[in-house]
């Protein structure tokens, strides 16, 4: 499959497919080329990857949505169950977003939820992933830690999301989350691993916000 340049100018996909002539000896003395149109196919893949990048993608945030998380939650627990890799789950909520989207509206809170979720997405390692788990609530996978190593990497969102901020009408607009944090078990599930940090999250919206419990 290549792409050839038309004689008006545009790119065209264009599929080649070779076949042999043989000699009667059984030498390759030559070669017949067909040339067909591609365009069909390549439009018709186009439209199953985009298709599949929607149904893992949140629109607002463009990170992972929901169901993004719960997949690759699944894939680490079979490699932890299968291999002994560790890794730990980040659940982390937006605070206060309610009083954002009733004081200054919900475009504004909508872009607290962009903000947050690029700063998350910037301040993990290229090969942990934070998603939408729903409303202002995200969750991260992060892999190859221990629980020293896991605080570590929330203490580090929550400073990097602390420093953030946008601005409306002359207004700096800060923004704080709160987390829980919770290490794989070999009994885990997705329901029960997320459950667990879930509730270690709402340890810290008790206690006052902007930090990080561990269980």
């Amino acid at each position: 499959e290549v792409y050839l340049h038309h004689k008006k100018g545009h790119r065209l996909p264009v599929a080649i497919r070779v076949a042999p002539i043989m000699s009667p000896d059984g030498k390759i003395v030559g070669a017949v080329e067909v040339f067909s149109d591609n365009t069909p196919r390549v439009i018709s893949r186009q439209t199953i990857e985009e298709l599949q990048r929607i149904a893992l993608l949140d629109p607002l945030t463009e990170v992972g949505n929901r169901r993004y998380a719960e997949m690759n939650l699944k894939f680490r627990l079979a490699e932890q169950d299968r291999y002994g890799w560790p890794f730990g789950i980040l659940f982390i909520d937006i605070a206060s977003l309610s009083d954002v989207n009733d004081r200054f509206g919900h475009e504004v809170g909508d872009d607290v939820l962009g903000e947050a979720s690029r700063t998350l997405a910037g301040s993990l390692r290229s090969f942990d992933l934070v998603s939408r788990w729903g409303g202002e609530e995200f969750l991260a996978i992060v892999v190859n830690v221990d629980s020293g190593s896991l605080l570590a990497v929330a203490e580090k969102l929550r400073k990097m999301v602390e420093q953030s901020k946008i601005t409306y009408d002359s207004e700096n607009i800060g923004i704080t989350i709160s987390t829980g944090g919770t290490l794989a078990l070999k009994s885990d599930s997705v329901e029960t691993i997320v459950k667990r940090a879930d509730e270690l999250m709402y340890r810290s919206k008790a206690e006052g916000r902007n930090c990080t419990t561990m269980g």
